[in-house]
């Protein structure tokens, strides 16, 4: 399993809009592809214009394969990409969490 953190950078007015816009396609696009294991949502107290996006995924390939290069990708831009101010930074991580 790894994790993939993106961060959003939106104009705080836009903030409700896009929060809406973001649950609405992650629910319709995100959560349908294969691989996908779970996701959360993240809007930033102290910078309005700032949400992160978490999201477990069965492997990287999941991510950048299957969903990436599916229709449901350029779907999901459709509904948020909109709202960006700069491309959003997107990493991937290992939990590598002793036990």
């Amino acid at each position: 399993m790894i994790t993939e953190i993106a961060e959003f950078k939106i104009r705080p007015e836009d903030r409700t809009a896009f929060l809406e816009a973001i649950n609405r396609a992650a629910v319709a696009y995100l959560a349908k592809s294969e691989g996908y294991l779970g996701h959360s949502i993240y809007a930033s107290q102290e910078s309005p214009g700032r949400v992160v996006l978490q999201v477990q995924w069965a492997s990287l390939e999941a991510h950048t394969v299957g969903f990436r290069q599916s229709p449901a990708f350029a779907q999901w831009r459709e509904v948020i990409g909109p709202f960006f101010q700069s491309p959003p930074n997107v990493e991937h991580f290992d939990d590598v969490t002793a036990p």
